[in-house]
């Protein structure tokens, strides 16, 4: 059955409560990227220095790393709508606080909240869409895909719009938008079933123990050192208006998007996992190199090209992750999520440090050596990294792609 059919089940045809939990989700995402293009407007506006913008990047993602350990263990016991709207209400608390704010320690404070509020969101919204879907998980799952490329995508264009005018509006246009989704999802959303075991706060922990789970997430915990290299500190190498580097991170946006639900899947299936991940990384160091070495024009159209090749590595490292792991998927996805969202916390801290060290160019020789490291992870381990993935069933790429990138 084709899920954009219109008929019974059709993703068009969905209850209430999936769209309210869907259409949440594009805000959550797009909290990821917002402050892209108004980085260096904050940093005007708060006499900060770009290391200490960027801890706006550290925070948020350092507390989603730990809030790894913390999401299961919440839903499990006080059930899926409690938990969103746990999540919601911290993200509007702390975003609304984060456009006070009087100073960058402040706002990097606010941040930190809103990265616990999001992390409890996101992590329990592709379950709850799953079961209160129509028509079963096929349409459900393509819906919150959906919801995560537009809002990757329009997170900086969003940004881009309001933090034109003050890099406060951002923050208070977030917290306007996750609001009227407190309140659509209250109202539309019924409880869902809590599972029928709870999850402890170190079951993720020992799922590291598989030895081909700990080899994709350290291999990912290089990636993602690359990855938010190019989100948090290129934006001070573009030095453009909000408009202009919206327009930039937009795009970046689609391409991820775009190569991560339709692109990656077929390079696999002609390439196998392992090649394709393994090039894509040793393109994205180059890419990289070139951005931190280019003029202005080549650092533009690297940046953009980055997209094409994290929205490939995102979606093949989910599929590696989970087809190695004897663990629950929940359980797999949060530990590998656990390490490698410390190098989201780490990248934009020390990239900028680095560039005071040393010069600008520096932070993305740095970046390029972390994507080779991932691919060597990925040469040396491959045969951890390849036991039983063979058995992941293509159907399963879809939502395990989303239960990775969402947890």
């Amino acid at each position: 059955m084709d899920p954009f059919d219109a008929g019974a089940g059709g993703i068009l045809r969905q209850p209430k409560a999936v769209w309210a939990t869907a259409g949440a989700s594009v805000v959550a995402f797009m909290g990821i990227g917002l402050v892209d293009p108004i980085l260096p407007s904050i940093a005007k506006g708060l006499d900060a220095t770009a290391s200490q913008v960027s801890l706006l990047f550290t925070s948020y993602f350092l507390i989603t790393a730990i809030a790894m350990l913390v999401t299961g263990f919440v839903s499990s016991r006080i059930g899926g709508k409690k938990t969103l709207l746990l999540g919601l209400a911290l993200v509007v608390v702390f975003a609304g606080l984060a456009g006070t704010s009087g100073s960058v320690g402040e706002l990097v404070g606010f941040r930190a909240g809103w990265g616990l509020g999001n992390a409890l969101f996101v992590s329990t919204a592709l379950a709850v869409i799953v079961g209160a879907a129509a028509g079963g998980s096929a349409a459900a799952i393509l819906l919150y895909e959906s919801a995560l490329g537009l809002g990757m995508a329009c997170g900086p264009l969003l940004g881009a719009l309001l933090g034109d005018a003050s890099w406060r509006y951002p923050f208070f246009g977030t917290a306007f938008l996750m609001a009227v989704g407190f309140l659509c999802v209250t109202a539309f959303l019924k409880e869902q079933p809590k599972p029928a075991r709870k999850t402890s706060l170190l079951d993720p922990i020992r799922a590291l123990g598989h030895g081909g789970l700990a080899s994709a997430a350290v291999s990912s915990f290089f990636y993602n050192y690359t990855f938010f290299t190019v989100l948090a500190f290129t934006p001070f190498v573009l030095d453009m208006t909000p408009y202009k580097s919206g327009a930039v991170f937009f795009a970046w946006g689609v391409l991820l998007a775009v190569f991560s639900v339709f692109v990656a899947p077929r390079l696999q299936e002609r390439f196998g996992s392992l090649k394709v991940l393994g090039g894509s990384l040793v393109l994205l160091a180059l890419d990289v190199l070139v951005l931190g070495y280019g003029d202005h024009t080549a650092a533009i159209v690297c940046t953009i090209l980055s997209g094409a090749f994290i929205g490939v590595n995102n979606t093949v490292y989910t599929e590696l992750a989970l087809g190695v792991s004897d663990a629950p998927r929940p359980v797999a996805s949060a530990g590998y999520n656990f390490v490698r969202w410390f190098a989201a916390a780490a990248a934009p801290y020390f990239a900028p440090k680095i560039e005071e060290w040393t010069d600008i160019h520096v932070p993305f020789v740095v970046a390029a050596v972390t994507a080779v490291l991932g691919a060597l992870v990925v040469v040396v381990r491959r045969k951890a990294l390849t036991h039983e993935a063979q058995e992941l069933e293509p159907r399963h790429a879809v939502e395990d792609s989303v239960t990775v990138f969402a947890n």
